[in-house]
């Protein structure tokens, strides 16, 4: 029987994900964190396990080099891959933002905003009608507004600490985030029972 392929994101989402597949049935004995393998099978050889970027598991599933992916709906909504998005997995909760250091600032006729995900922050401002320049930022986007570089910054947040810290304040929030399971669309119509199985396993585990 062939397989079904899970593309998946090392690192936190991976080890609760790991974890999660367990519980669901599916066991990848020779996964450990420090592994520098980029490709496993569960001890049933019902899934085929790749990783790959997080920005990347929307892309491999869109363009069908997996069948189901699981990862963030940050990156889901920055790639816009044309997919179904099939479970909330409810793990990595947070929320994505737009934050700066006065709530006045969104007055401003127009906007120079810093965030690590230009296609949601283009879309969100252009659907407000809000005249906004984007400016990619990899990594500190908190820098931006404290050094004048930006206005304001959307980016996601957990607990808040660093916006406090760098003295920035939530001023909108945009959408909650979490991990969902995603699945390409030839994949769901030619293997259909094979995946509605393997999301019916997550959900009970889900719930056990």
């Amino acid at each position: 029987m062939q397989p079904i392929t899970l593309a998946l994101a090392k690192g936190r989402t991976a080890t609760s994900t790991i974890k999660l597949l367990k519980k669901a049935g599916y066991c990848f004995e020779d996964f450990h964190e420090k592994s520098r393998k980029l490709v496993f099978y569960d001890t049933n050889q019902l899934v085929q396990l790749i990783f790959v970027k997080a920005v990347d598991v929307p892309t491999y599933v869109e363009k069908g080099a997996a069948d189901v992916g699981i990862v963030g709906k940050d990156n889901i909504l920055e790639t816009a891959a044309d997919i179904y998005e099939m479970l909330d997995l409810k793990e990595g909760k947070c929320k994505f933002v737009i934050a700066g250091k006065e709530p006045t600032i969104l007055q401003k006729k127009r906007l120079v905003v810093a965030s690590k995900y230009p296609s949601i922050t283009t879309h969100y401002f252009e659907k407000k009608g809000i005249q906004a320049e984007t400016i990619k930022l990899n990594g500190s986007v908190e820098l931006a507004p404290l050094i004048g570089m930006a206005d304001v910054i959307v980016d996601i947040v957990e607990t808040g600490r660093t916006l406090k810290e760098n003295g920035l304040f939530v001023l909108e929030e945009l959408e909650d985030i979490s991990t969902r399971l995603i699945t390409n669309k030839a994949s769901f119509a030619t293997k259909t029972s094979k995946i509605e199985n393997f999301i019916r396993n997550l959900q009970l585990a889900l719930e056990e």
